[in-house]
C-alpha cells in the first residue's frame, strides 16, 4: 500500500512537471497569433445639432449652446433616480420597484448569461491541456499472440494533451471574442434602459393614481351635492313648489354623478392593480397613498440640452456596441478566407508495469498540426462576409435612427412642458373663474333670478373644468417623466424644485 501510494505521488508530480513544460511551449505558440482582419472601428457621427435650446415653447436647432442659470451637470454624468423624484411616497414605490421587479430581474439574469457567453468565447483563445491517466489489460490468445503464446498483457498510459488548438493566425477567434465582448456590453446597457423605462413606468402609473384618487374624491363631493339638491327638490315636490320635470332633471343629474363616482373609483383600482404589479411586493395597500396637486412630485429639467447627453442614453449606447459587435464579425467572415491551423498533441509515458511508469526509455509523445485550406466553398465564404458587412451596416442604420428617436423624444417632451404649464396656469384661472360663476349661478337661483336649468349648466361647467385642471396637472407630470426618460436618466436639474 505504501508502495502504491509512492507510485501515486510520482506520478502526479511528473504529470505536473510535463503540464509545466507543455503549457509553456503552448503559450510560445501564442506570439504568432492575433492579427485581426477586421475593419479599424470608426465611430458614427451623430446626426443631431449640439443644442436643444427651447424659445417660446418651440425648439429651435441652434449649433450654438445657450446660458442658462441653472447648475451644469457633465454629460458623463448619471446622477442618481432619487435626485428627479422628489414625493417620499415615490420614492419608496421606486426602490421596491428596483429591487422586486421580474422583468428588471430578468434583464439582470440576461446580463449574466451574455457575460457567461463572453466568458466561453474568450475561453476559446486559449489551449486546453488536459492530464490523463489510463490502465488497459487484456487476454490475448496465442493464435493472435505474436510469440505464439497466449496471456495477459497489460498497458499503463499517463500523459498531457493538447486538443485542437487553433492558432490565431488571422484574428478569426479574437474577432469571436471581440464580438461577444460587445455583445455583452450591449445587454448591460439593454438592462440599464429596463431600470430608466421601470422608473419612469412607476412614476407614470404613481401620477395616474393620485389623479384617479382625486377624480374619484371629487365625484363622491358631487354626488353628495346632488343627492342633498334631490331631497330639497323632493320636498319642495311635495309642497307643490317645484314640477315634476325639475325632479327628474335632479335624479338624472345623482345618477350621472353616481355613474362617474363608479368609473373614477374603477380607474383608481386599476392604477392601483397596475402599481402592484410593477412594484413586485405584496400589502400595496397599506402604504399606498396618493399625491396632492399641490405637492412637488420631480425636479424640473432645464432647457438648452447639450447634444452630448443624448449620447448617455443607453439604447444608444447599446445600438454603437452593437456596430462594434458586427465590425468584429466581419473580420471573422474575412478569416474563412486563409488557412485554419489547430494543434493537437500529447506528451507522457507509457508502461507495460505501473511501477515502471515512469522509468527511463518510457517517454512517448505525439504531435498532429492539421491545416485546412479552402478551396472551394460554394461561394459560401464570400456570402458570409457579405452577410456580415450587411448587418454591419444595419446596425448603423439603427444608430442613427436610435440618436434621431432620441431627439425626437426629448423635444416633444420639452415642448410638452413648456406648453403644459402655460395651460396650467390658464386652467388654475379657469376654475378659480367657473368656481365663481357657480357661486353666483347659485345665489341668482335661489333668489328666483335665473332658472334651474342655467343653475345646473353652470355646475355641470364647473365640475367639467375641474376635471381638465386633473388632466392638465397628469399631463404636466408625465411631459417631465418623458422629459427624464429621454435623456436617458441624466439631466440638468434646476437649483429649486419644479413647482406642482
Amino acid at each position: 500500500m505504501h508502495k502504491a501510494n509512492q507510485i501515486m505521488r510520482r506520478v502526479a508530480s511528473t504529470l505536473a512537471l510535463k503540464t509545466l513544460t507543455l503549457g509553456t511551449l503552448t503559450l510560445s505558440t501564442l506570439s504568432l497569433s492575433a492579427c485581426s482582419l477586421a475593419p479599424v472601428y470608426q465611430q458614427t457621427a451623430a446626426p443631431l445639432p449640439a443644442t436643444y435650446p427651447l424659445q417660446d415653447g418651440k425648439i429651435t436647432m441652434a449649433a450654438a449652446a445657450t446660458t442658462t442659470t441653472t447648475t451644469t451637470m457633465d454629460a458623463t454624468s448619471q446622477p442618481d433616480w432619487s435626485s428627479f423624484i422628489q414625493a417620499p411616497q415615490l420614492r419608496v414605490l421606486v426602490q421596491s420597484a428596483l429591487t422586486h421587479n421580474h422583468d428588471l430581474r430578468q434583464a439582470l439574469l440576461n446580463i449574466d448569461a451574455s457575460r457567461a457567453q463572453y466568458r466561453i468565447q474568450r475561453a476559446g483563445q486559449l489551449p486546453t491541456l488536459d492530464a490523463t491517466g489510463a490502465a488497459q489489460r487484456q487476454r490475448i490468445p496465442a493464435a493472435l499472440s505474436p510469440n505464439g503464446s497466449g496471456g495477459v498483457q497489460s498497458t499503463y498510459h499517463a500523459e498531457i494533451t493538447l486538443n485542437a488548438f487553433e492558432l490565431d493566425l488571422f484574428g478569426r477567434a479574437q474577432d469571436l471574442s471581440t464580438a461577444a465582448l460587445q455583445d455583452y456590453l450591449a445587454t448591460e446597457q439593454a438592462a440599464r434602459s429596463v431600470r430608466i423605462s421601470l422608473i419612469a413606468r412607476v412614476s407614470s402609473a404613481y401620477v395616474r393614481y393620485s389623479a384617479s384618487q382625486a377624480r374619484n374624491t371629487l365625484a363622491q363631493q358631487v354626488l353628495d351635492a346632488r343627492q342633498q339638491s334631490l331631497e330639497l327638490i323632493r320636498l319642495r315636490r311635495t309642497a307643490g313648489a317645484a314640477g315634476e320635470m325639475e325632479l327628474q332633471d335632479a335624479i338624472g343629474l345623482v345618477e350621472y354623478a353616481t355613474a362617474e363616482s363608479l368609473s373614477a373609483q374603477r380607474e383608481s383600482e386599476q392604477a392601483r392593480n397596475t402599481l402592484q404589479r410593477l412594484v413586485g411586493t405584496p400589502g400595496l395597500d397599506a402604504t399606498l397613498t396618493p399625491a396632492s396637486t399641490q405637492e412637488v412630485l420631480f425636479q424640473d429639467v432645464s432647457a438648452g440640452l447639450p447634444a452630448e447627453l443624448l449620447t448617455q442614453r443607453p439604447d444608444i449606447i447599446a445600438a454603437e456596441h452593437h456596430i462594434q459587435a458586427r465590425n468584429a464579425d466581419i473580420g471573422v467572415a474575412r478569416a474563412a478566407f486563409f488557412p485554419h491551423i489547430t494543434l493537437t498533441g500529447a506528451y507522457g509515458s507509457a508502461s507495460p508495469a505501473l511501477a515502471d511508469l515512469f522509468s527511463s526509455d518510457t517517454r512517448t509523445w505525439q504531435f498532429m498540426p492539421q491545416i485546412t485550406l479552402p478551396i472551394f466553398s460554394g461561394a459560401r465564404n464570400q456570402a458570409n462576409l457579405e452577410l456580415a458587412q450587411l448587418r454591419k451596416e444595419a446596425s448603423i442604420i439603427q444608430y442613427e435612427e436610435a440618436i434621431q428617436t432620441a431627439f425626437t423624444e426629448v423635444a416633444n417632451a420639452l415642448t410638452a412642458r413648456a406648453t403644459l404649464r402655460q395651460q396650467m396656469a390658464a386652467q388654475e384661472r379657469l376654475v378659480a373663474s367657473s368656481a365663481q360663476t357657480l357661486k353666483l349661478a347659485e345665489l341668482r337661483y335661489r333668489s328666483g333670478v335665473d332658472s334651474q336649468l342655467r343653475y345646473l349648466d353652470t355646475q355641470r361647467q364647473e365640475h367639467t373644468n375641474r376635471l381638465a385642471l386633473l388632466d392638465t396637472w397628469s399631463a404636466l407630470q408625465n411631459s417631465r417623466i418623458a422629459l427624464y426618460k429621454a435623456l436617458g436618466g441624466s439631466e440638468r436639474i434646476v437649483r429649486q424644485p419644479a413647482s406642482p
